[in-house]
């Protein structure tokens, strides 16, 4: 049992000091020096990729400029080549190398591949022939070498500088965490458009509202929702019925009170105390009389007609045939097609300072590759409850350029305001919210 388990103590006293190894010195001193110990070789060479010779059994740091030390590189360069791994055979070697091997080397040779991401190999020569039962544990003493110079060197990654412990320390200006840092601040130091995004749609510059010119009920509409219409064309017409029959109880009370005029007049040639009542009877008939042009007018009003050419906007005219409106509710609009513009409703809390003229791009939800292109016009001082509950400037804006969008179309308004850092930009929303929680 214990002659069995004998060989593993050299390797796990091998492994216990890579584990320990502080420096890369230490860890290529302990695999060239101390591998005797599973081993019985009398020279040994490390050899890394893109470094050469990196360390020589029996000396603290090699000279790899020595005619030995080019040798075994060269050797090396050309083992690591036939990716194998065994014992060296000398005649199949190149003959500049093989001419020299008795020269630098003992008769016998092991050449062990670093297993894993470490490109290398360990040179062991021997005047004896390697025993077979030595190449696991020389095997497993390299997987764990190998793993300790990876701890050490552990692969580059973008944010740092790849980690070497034999390089000599860096100026703090040229470590990549500080660099790393500083493209970073330059980044947030970039100049961009402070900008916002705000619900808007096109409506008309100058739309003339029409609204109810008396109590009643709509009868019914002459024109149909965006229809073209002429100036003085009627639109819709009031239930006539109530108007007309006061108007004709209107007119008999005027004739009444006109022929209890005549009558006092022709009492009043026979009488005197029949003047008197001439005055009464004259003002009787005023009265009349003004009542009767009010209900004619009001008769007359009752049909709606339009103010100017344009394109009549309202609802479904079903919902408004029967409905009783009172003075000056407002039935519908009558627009000019071609005068249009953007009205935005900017939340509170995006609210930025806008001047007059600021540039904004309207991207309808029908065409949102097709941005309107405006200026803004006003931006209201008062925010506005909205129909969702929440708060907003009403803004207008001026299109730059004529559109063949229709009004009425929806969408999303990008306002720009001035210039600012990216921090600034990424930062705004964050530090407006804390803000509200800061006592500062």
């Amino acid at each position: 049992m214990n002659d069995t388990a004998s060989p593993l103590i050299p390797l796990l006293s091998l492994a216990h000091q890579a584990r320990e190894a502080r420096s890369s010195e230490e860890l290529v001193f302990l695999l060239v020096n101390d591998s005797r110990s599973l081993l019985h070789y009398r020279q040994a060479a490390l050899w890394l990729a893109g470094t050469g010779v990196r360390g020589l059994s029996g000396v603290v740091e090699p000279d790899r400029n020595a005619p030995y030390a080019l040798w075994v590189q060269r050797l090396c360069a050309h083992l690591a080549s036939q990716a194998g791994q065994g014992v060296v055979d000398r005649a199949a070697l190149p003959a500049e190398l093989a001419a020299e091997w008795s020269e630098w080397l003992p008769a016998q040779a092991l050449w062990l591949p670093l297993p894993g991401t470490a490109a290398g190999g360990l040179l062991l020569a021997s005047d004896e022939p390697v025993p077979e039962a030595a190449l696991p544990l020389l095997q497993e003493w390299l997987h764990v070498w190998a793993h300790a110079w990876q701890a050490l060197h552990p692969a580059r990654r973008w944010w740092r500088s790849a980690s070497s412990p034999e390089a000599a320390p860096r100026a703090w200006w040229r470590r990549r965490p500080v660099q790393v840092a500083a493209a970073l601040l330059l980044l947030l130091l970039i100049p961009v458009r402070l900008s916002v995004l705000a619900p808007a749609e096109l409506v008309a510059a100058d739309a003339l509202v029409v609204r109810a010119p008396l109590d009643g009920v709509v009868e019914r509409f002459q024109v149909q929702p965006n229809q073209a219409v002429t100036q003085g064309q009627p639109l819709f017409s009031f239930d006539q019925a109530p108007i007309a029959s006061r108007l004709d109880v209107a007119r008999q009370a005027l004739a009444t009170a006109e022929t209890e005029y005549r009558q006092a007049a022709q009492l009043a040639l026979a009488d005197p105390h029949a003047k008197g009542q001439l005055a009464a009877a004259m003002g009787k008939i005023e009265e009349k009389r003004a009542e009767a042009a009010f209900l004619q007018d009001q008769f007359a009003r009752s049909r709606v007609l339009s103010p100017r050419a344009g394109i009549a906007i309202f609802d479904d005219p079903s919902e408004w045939e029967g409905r009783p409106v009172r003075t000056g509710e407002r039935i519908l609009r009558v627009v000019d097609p071609k005068q249009v513009e953007v009205e935005a409703w900017l939340p509170v809390g995006d609210a930025l300072p806008l001047p007059a003229g600021a540039e904004l791009r309207l991207y309808l939800a029908a065409t949102p590759l097709d941005p309107v292109p405006a200026t803004l016009r006003y931006l209201a001082h008062d925010p506005v409850q909205r129909p969702d509950g929440n708060y907003a400037y009403r803004l207008r804006a001026q299109l730059s350029e004529a559109t063949e969008h229709r009004i009425g179309l929806k969408g999303t308004a990008r306002l720009q305001a001035g210039w600012v850092p990216l921090g600034y930009w990424v930062l705004r929303r964050p530090l407006a919210m804390a803000r509200q929680y800061m006592a500062l």
